[in-house]
């Protein structure tokens, strides 16, 4: 079994998932404010102290027709920060429609109230952890 956190990468917000291996799911816990791109670098440390995750995924936002854009070049540089930063194994995750996704599992929740962006961006990195674990157990 091994824990995951999960991160979708933003100019000015982070979300962040934890997620276990052993059910293939992950819960949403927050968004983290950042400033072109840049984390408070202390919010992901407290986050890595309480998880003691085994790896980092990072959403990798791509085009739909799988091509990058300048955001995709961002989330590469936080991947290699994360790594840089914590010696943990980080990997990316194409994260194209995760916050359609997860728009419509916080709909389904909560209505129109639930769509909050810190709930959004941490519901997206769910999805994300989640289809980092289809993609590499099956689902």
């Amino acid at each position: 079994m091994s824990t995951v956190l999960g991160f979708d990468f933003g100019t000015k917000s982070i979300g962040v998932a934890v997620g276990q291996s052993i059910t293939g799911t992950a819960q949403p816990l927050r968004g983290i404010k950042a400033q072109d791109g840049i984390p408070n670098w202390d919010d992901i440390a407290k986050l890595i102290k309480e998880w003691q995750p085994d790896k980092l995924i990072v959403g990798l936002p791509l085009n739909m027709d799988g091509t990058e854009q300048h955001v995709t070049r961002a989330a590469r540089k936080f991947a290699n920060r994360l790594f840089g930063r914590y010696g943990i194994e980080t990997l990316t995750q194409d994260e194209r429609l995760t916050t359609t996704d997860a728009k419509a599992r916080l709909f389904e929740r909560g209505g129109y109230k639930a769509l909050t962006k810190g709930a959004v961006d941490a519901q997206s990195a769910a999805v994300i952890v989640e289809s980092y674990f289809e993609s590499q157990y099956g689902a």
